[in-house]
């Protein structure tokens, strides 16, 4: 007997995201994320589960079925909520989120702009950004880690996305997933000269490897490591294969003090999956 799940989609720059609205035990997360974000389903690139906040002040909670933590995700929740509120053209609302993968409460600021949201939340700052070189596949490979509580982002500079390059991006993220124990790794290739990224994201619990056509945390972080290697702020639109997220880091002596992104999302469809 089927089970009926209800939903809602929403589009944070391509990077389709289904939110769950029925309530279902924390152990069945990974089983419906599966089902409902597989091509002969609903059909997405990740899947958040929308749970009651019992925190003042809080307006909603969302669990990853990954147990990261997703910017885009936040945002598509953050554009649900206001619509909810009944929000009008240009009026703008503030939604506080729990969100798994950090302590923080996330708070966005959300402008509805006719059938879309525009959407500025604040993001976890990381715990740690460090430059390594390792032994990779006979030659040297340079990277910056920037570390958070429970997932990891690699930023590697690049000149292209070709396959080679990408090839390389998955097997590093399925050694780093198996070596790391992180409940997300995170391959953000960028080319500084057009300021493009491209983004990988392995879920190693639901052994999801996905190029997303739209990165949040990854723009977050990617706007982290170049503000830590300038040593000041950096704020920058970053494209994307599914349009642009703006980010904003700002850093004060030795330590990034706040970081935001910024983008638009669509909700673009709502009902019943049957898993």
């Amino acid at each position: 007997m089927s089970q009926v799940i209800e939903f809602v989609k929403c589009n944070p720059t391509q990077n389709m995201t289904i939110l769950v609205k029925t309530s279902h035990a924390t152990e069945e997360y990974i089983h419906i994320a599966s089902k409902i974000m597989s091509y002969d389903n609903v059909y997405g690139e990740q899947v958040g589960f929308i749970e009651k906040s019992y925190n003042n002040g809080v307006d909603a909670s969302l669990k990853m079925a990954g147990g990261e933590f997703c910017g885009n995700a936040c945002m598509a929740l953050a554009a649900f909520v206001a619509a909810e509120r009944g929000v009008q053209h240009l009026d703008i609302t503030e939604v506080v989120l729990e969100a798994s993968g950090t302590e923080q409460f996330v708070r966005c600021q959300v402008k509805r702009n006719g059938d879309e949201y525009d959407c500025e939340l604040g993001m976890p700052l990381p715990k740690q950004i460090e430059r390594k070189t390792i032994q990779y596949e006979g030659s040297d490979l340079e990277m910056v880690i920037v570390r958070y509580e429970d997932f990891i982002h690699i930023v590697l500079k690049v000149d292209d996305f070709d396959e080679a390059v990408k090839r390389k991006a998955q097997t590093l993220a399925k050694l780093l997933g198996v070596t790391l124990g992180s409940k997300l790794i995170g391959i953000l290739l960028y080319k500084r000269k057009s300021a493009e990224m491209a983004p990988l994201i392995y879920v190693p619990h639901l052994d999801s490897m996905v190029w997303e056509r739209g990165c949040g945390s990854g723009t977050a972080s990617l706007g982290a490591c170049l503000a830590w290697e300038n040593k000041r702020e950096f704020s920058m639109p970053i494209k994307q294969p599914g349009g642009i997220i703006n980010v904003a880091a700002y850093f004060n002596g030795e330590k990034l003090t706040d970081l935001k992104i910024a983008g638009t999302v669509g909700i673009v469809a709502q009902g019943q999956a049957f898993i």
